[in-house]
């Protein structure tokens, strides 16, 4: 599970959104039970006919028709959108106000959504309205996995309720290596009707394994320098396990000279550092967690011990998407981004 997540997951028990209210039960018999009939229309695609998809839990949705009233986890509905596939509702980090205007823009993870233009029937961890999710008539639910059988941002106390509108996808975002993991995406874009051959695609796909062979070069380049994984919080600062998250384990098979932390907490993810030990481990470079979930390098600054840590001082301090968009035109930039970093990095720890 990326950075601080799991520990969020612990501590929060989250928003029963609307799993009482009244019709409710009604509702869930009027769509059907466990959703696997589809609405028989076919998607945006023009794509038609029966639907199928194994997705990575080994489980099979069959639908008679291929889905149109998609819902997805913030993230997945924007790598779908890349891919060529529109959904009509998202639930996850999708909108953030600006704290100085007020005014509403998108969150980092929903990358090229219109964000006016979908039904977000969730936008915090543990909350998923339901009656909102009724009226999109969903055909198929589609989300991450982090870890065996746990849809993300779908809550556990809601769970039971809202698999039995309508079917779900579940797709992992952890313990594969990033192309895989994107090859995964783009074969479900593919069933539901999208062009994953078109030129622009390839074009971003030659991108991404040209920025890969990059971050390779630069690695082999600048041997030595040390890289951390982090994310901070008011209380304490979360270094990552790089073996886990699709992102960092991929750094490390191009070479990138990851941290490992050797006291993990129990989930296996992280380990935890109060501030007062935040220099534990000798880092020439950070990848700090941008999302708008951890703070951020401004807000850092208060903090003294951070601002003493070497590559804090030497400006080696670059954003990590911690919870990517799973398409070749989201994924290419940050690699990009990767290797510019350690092309320019010096030995500072």
């Amino acid at each position: 599970m990326p950075s601080n997540a799991r520990a969020t997951s612990l501590t929060r028990r989250g928003l029963l959104a609307a799993g009482g209210a009244l019709g409710l039960g009604a509702a869930l018999v009027a769509c059907g039970g466990n959703g696997e009939k589809g609405s028989g229309a076919s998607n945006a695609s023009g794509k038609s006919g029966t639907w199928e998809f194994k997705d990575d839990r080994g489980q099979t949705v069959k639908l008679a028709s291929v889905p149109k009233n998609i819902v997805a986890f913030t993230g997945t509905a924007a790598a779908l959108k890349d891919f060529g596939v529109e959904v009509k509702g998202v639930f996850g980090p999708t909108t953030v106000k600006d704290p100085k205007t007020g005014a509403v823009k998108p969150d980092v993870q929903a990358g090229d959504l219109d964000v006016s233009k979908v039904t977000v029937i969730g936008n915090v961890w543990g909350e998923f309205k339901i009656e909102e999710y009724l009226k999109l008539q969903p055909e198929v639910l589609v989300t991450d996995m982090w870890e065996k059988d746990a849809l993300w941002y779908v809550p556990e106390e809601q769970k039971a309720k809202i698999l039995k509108i309508a079917p779900s996808v579940a797709l992992w975002a952890a313990g594969r290596s990033m192309p895989a993991v994107l090859q995964r995406h783009a074969d479900l874009a593919a069933s539901l009707g999208a062009d994953v051959n078109s030129a622009r695609i390839k074009a971003d796909k030659a991108r991404f394994e040209a920025a890969a062979e990059r971050v390779r070069k630069a690695a082999k380049a600048k041997k030595g320098i040390k890289v951390l994984i982090g994310s901070g919080t008011p209380d304490t600062f979360y270094v990552s396990a790089p073996a886990r998250p699709t992102d960092t384990l991929f750094f490390q098979e191009l070479g990138v000279d990851l941290i490992v932390p050797d006291k993990l907490d129990p989930t296996g993810w992280f380990e935890l550092l109060s501030w007062e030990v935040v220099d534990k481990y000798e880092a020439d470079v950070i990848l700090l967690d941008n999302r708008t979930s951890a703070l951020q390098p401004d807000a850092l600054k208060a903090k003294p011990t951070w601002a003493a840590l070497p590559a804090v001082k030497a400006g080696q301090v670059f954003p990590r998407v911690t919870e990517p968009v799973y398409s070749y035109a989201k994924c290419a930039p940050l690699l990009e981004d990767l290797a510019k970093a350690l092309e320019n990095a010096k030995k500072v720890a």
